[in-house]
């Protein structure tokens, strides 16, 4: 795979490494082709585990990949709409994988990149993190990945970032649920391997079962929950606000809403 890594140890403990450091872990197509492959293959690999989810670089991952918008404000709705989906399925891919799996977010996290934290069953930050659901400065809204964030968070903490694209620290998003603890950067390793040390004590069917009834006793995210998402982010981006805001991005000027 060329934009992640995947290292299996001993213990079955697989570290996955999110690695585009050069472009602060963006997701492209193709990272999410391969997160979702790695995704089933982690899943159904008898010999893993646990699955470590972190990031190579300064960020934990900065959202989309700039190219990969830009080819979305060229496309049709229909492409627009296969793009969303793989975005969505490969967060599904994540919040299913019968394994339990552990964040180590080791910088910044805006967008998808708050999606995937949110999909994971612990998340442990570094104490310097920023975090941001910033897609209505653009025009657009957190959607392929708003069912898994209102899932961690609720949607009444999730209402004090979901719309207003404020960024916010390491401390918050604990409050907020989205971390489990925010430590310092030098202890972080040690940090997840404390969550990690448990699952090995375990019986993997059992985690596995555990894992899916947590799942059906949460919101229900289904296909049709997805494909409701997917729908209300190609609506956005046929609006004069998405064209407006994500123009205005690449342009480095400011939207027409903003003063």
């Amino acid at each position: 795979m060329d934009t992640i890594s995947i290292d299996v140890d001993a213990r079955g403990v697989a570290t996955m490494t999110l690695d585009r450091a050069d472009k602060h872990n963006a997701m492209s197509a193709q990272m999410l082709a391969e997160l979702t492959q790695a995704a089933h293959d982690l899943g159904s690999d008898d010999a893993v585990r646990v699955v470590v989810l972190t990031g190579a670089g300064k960020s934990f991952c900065a959202g989309g990949d700039l190219g990969w918008m830009r080819e979305q404000m060229a496309a049709d709705a229909e492409t627009r709409g296969r793009e969303a989906a793989k975005l969505a399925h490969m967060l599904q891919a994540l919040n299913t994988m019968p394994k339990p799996l552990i964040g180590a977010l080791q910088g910044n996290a805006f967008g998808g990149g708050v999606g995937m934290a949110s999909v994971c069953d612990v998340a442990i930050g570094v104490d310097h993190l920023k975090m941001g659901l910033t897609e209505t400065r653009l025009g657009i809204i957190p959607a392929t990945i708003g069912p898994y964030v209102i899932a961690r968070m609720g949607e009444g903490r999730a209402r004090r970032v979901f719309m207003s694209s404020r960024l916010f620290g390491a401390a918050e998003a604990v409050e907020l649920g989205l971390l489990a603890r925010a430590v310092p950067a030098e202890t972080l390793t040690e940090a997840v391997e404390a969550e990690v040390v448990p699952y090995l004590s375990c019986a993997p069917g059992a985690v596995a079962a555990a894992k899916a009834l947590a799942r059906d006793l949460g919101p229900r995210i289904d296909n049709d929950t997805i494909a409701m998402t997917i729908n209300a982010l190609k609506s956005r981006w046929e609006t004069d606000e998405a064209a407006e805001g994500i123009g205005a991005f690449f342009d480095k000027r400011k939207a027409a809403w903003m003063g």
